[in-house]
């Protein structure tokens, strides 16, 4: 509890004051992440202030993604919110394998400007009202085509249009996660689900990927002892990863479904590519049980900013999700929604597929010829069939996060396992992804890495203090 002491003053709030200290310390690693913090009346009697003024805070910092909150058992650090921040003057001419957002040069401003102001001007001031609270009911019947090339049959009253894949897993929770429920994940795993999970209160199961998806063998053995509410998976190009399952475990996994009586939440960001898979066919396409609940998100392939994605619901879940939806932010906003359809609808919405596919798929086999001719023979990577993410594995031993700092110091940043596992007992895992760098970029960052790995393992190993330039995001 010493840590936490803090000598207020009259210059501010309270609250601010103690904000921006817990802040401070969590920004600067002396509040471990999942670190539980002070019960509030402790911090109350340490601090001299009001119950009141310690909720204030913890709610602040959980606002801002610093905490996250279990019922019953506390207030915890996050690792997923924690941002980031890379200081331009310091590192000026940085190779970004950290982020995942499309390169903005890709992005079809020219076109969805028109989408706009067609929307406008075809929908008048109609398109600022609160709409209907499933979206915007021409969008949803464009998509259920677009959903059809997909092979996935589906009706516009099984869709909600949701404000980002996030925000879908956000709902589904809430709408179908009570406190103690058992989910089960893949290991590794996208670490925003995580914390969803988490902040509803829920037991994670961890069930390890194989080159081929999910481990079935063990997905059977814990079933037969635990029954789960769902299981959140990537069938297709998995995040970190980059796996696709095969054919057999996609539809093996929809069969356990029904034997065990479980719900599949399938998290679809970029499988409108085929890249070298064999099949790039969501889950939901092979489901004829509604066991899928089925986000698509359109971050990776349109622009991150619109904040734009689906939930395709089973009838019976429907009234929970859709409420939960309502209770977050009512409706995704009539503007985007608007010019989201007129875009796919009139602006050769395939084609423009199309020119994503070329590009990122030339990324992805250049990325992966690279990593094999630089790296193959000092780092094990994960053998992917597409997307946007390579998992490289350091030698037993070695940390990422020693490996992020040392590289960041080099101009590369890249991702650090730690983010992608529930309870990692052994760090020496990194992703590096691939969306934002072109071709030259990437190549550059691959060589830097190739050309410095020797120093890092040789430095490491004899124990020589790395200086750490700890970037949260």
């Amino acid at each position: 509890m010493d840590k936490y002491k803090l000598q207020l003053d009259d210059s501010n709030s309270k609250y601010i004051q103690i904000y921006n200290y817990i802040k401070d310390m969590i920004v600067q690693g002396n509040i471990r992440e999942h670190e539980k913090l002070p019960p509030i009346r402790k911090l109350a009697e340490l601090l001299n202030v009001n119950n009141a003024t310690i909720v204030k805070v913890y709610e602040l910092l959980e606002k801002e993604g610093y905490v996250y909150k279990i019922v019953g058992s506390g207030t915890f650090v996050s690792s997923v919110n924690i941002k980031k921040e890379v200081k331009s003057k310091e590192y000026k001419d940085l190779i970004h394998f950290e982020n995942g957002n499309p390169s903005k040069d890709m992005f079809p401003l020219d076109n969805f400007k028109s989408a706009i102001n067609m929307a406008l001007e075809k929908e008048g001031a109609s398109i600022f009202e609160y709409d209907e609270g499933m979206g915007c009911e021409d969008l949803r019947k464009e998509l259920c085509t677009y959903l059809k090339s997909k092979k996935i049959n589906t009706q516009k009253d099984n869709i909600q249009i949701i404000s980002g894949a996030q925000q879908g897993i956000d709902i589904v929770c809430k709408g179908l996660i009570n406190y103690s429920d058992v989910v089960f994940v893949e290991e590794p795993t996208y670490n925003g689900a995580l914390e969803v999970f988490k902040s509803r209160g829920a037991k994670i199961i961890t069930i390890p990927m194989l080159k081929d998806g999910i481990d079935i063998g063990i997905l059977k053995l814990k079933l037969e002892k635990i029954k789960p509410k769902l299981i959140y998976v990537m069938p297709n190009f998995q995040n970190p990863t980059g796996i696709s399952y095969s054919e057999y475990k996609k539809k093996k996994l929809i069969e356990l479904s029904e034997e065990y009586d479980f719900y599949i939440l399938e998290d679809d960001f970029i499988s409108d590519f085929k890249f070298d898979s064999e099949d790039n066919r969501p889950l939901k396409s092979y489901d004829i049980s509604s066991r899928v609940i089925y986000i698509k998100s359109f971050s990776k392939i349109l622009m991150p900013g619109l904040r734009i994605g689906i939930v395709d619901i089973p009838i019976e879940l429907q009234k929970e999700i859709l409420w939960a939806k309502y209770s977050s932010d009512i409706s995704t906003p009539g503007l985007i929604q608007k010019s989201m359809y007129y875009y796919m609808k009139y602006f050769n919405w395939e084609e423009y597929l199309k020119s994503i596919d070329k590009v990122y798929t030339k990324k992805y086999r250049k990325t992966k010829q690279l990593l094999e001719e630089k790296l193959g023979d000092k780092l094990k990577i994960s053998q992917s069939q597409g997307g946007l993410n390579f998992f490289l594995e350091l030698p037993r031993g070695y940390s990422s996060q020693a490996f992020y700092n040392f590289m960041l110091q080099k101009g590369v940043c890249i991702t650090p396992g730690t983010y992608f596992f529930d309870n990692i007992m052994d760090d020496r895992f990194f992703r590096i992804n691939i969306a934002n760098e072109k071709i030259e970029g990437i190549e550059k960052g691959i060589t830097i890495i190739e050309n410095n790995l020797e120093e890092f393992i040789t430095s490491y190993k004899k124990g020589e203090t790395i200086r750490s330039n700890k970037i949260f995001y």
